[in-house]
């Protein structure tokens, strides 16, 4: 189960209705007083949150997050397993920015903040993905959760 953010950045040009949840910051700061997400951040002047839900028995619960988040999860649930996953190079990371219709000073800003946040994922992460290619790095991320299931039933 991979679990929707909820965010009030504009939604992009083109961007799946169904990526987050875009709601506005008062609907954002409500759903948190009310504890209504395991994690949260603010990321380059907007509000990002998980919200709070609990995995089916049996089913694993997959959280797509910044290093804030992860450190929030840590401090929560220290038997969570985090696995980071990080572009082939700077370049091609810019490149994936511009592509997705960010404008070119959110890129600026996205790739300025990006090596502080590699480095602390680094340290927080139990694995590290290089996503080169998306296939790949989808089969490995699915190994490295099936190792754990079968870990946990051993």
């Amino acid at each position: 189960m991979l679990s929707r953010s909820w965010t009030t950045r504009a939604q992009r040009p083109g961007e799946p209705d169904d990526w987050y949840h875009f709601v506005d910051h008062g609907s954002f700061l409500a759903r948190l007083a009310q504890g209504g997400f395991v994690e949260h951040a603010e990321v380059a002047g907007n509000l990002y949150g998980t919200p709070t839900l609990a995995a089916a028995p049996g089913k694993d619960l997959l959280l797509e997050i910044d290093v804030q988040g992860a450190r929030q999860i840590l401090e929560r649930h220290p038997d969570a397993v985090m696995v980071l996953v990080v572009p082939p190079s700077r370049q091609v990371q810019e490149e994936r920015l511009r592509r997705r219709g960010d404008p070119p000073e959110m890129v600026a800003r996205r790739l300025d903040m990006s090596q502080e946040e590699e480095e602390e994922g680094r340290r927080l992460a139990h694995h590290v993905v290089v996503n080169d290619d998306l296939e790949r790095a989808v089969d490995e991320v699915a190994g490295i959760l099936q190792r754990y299931r079968a870990d946990r039933s051993s």
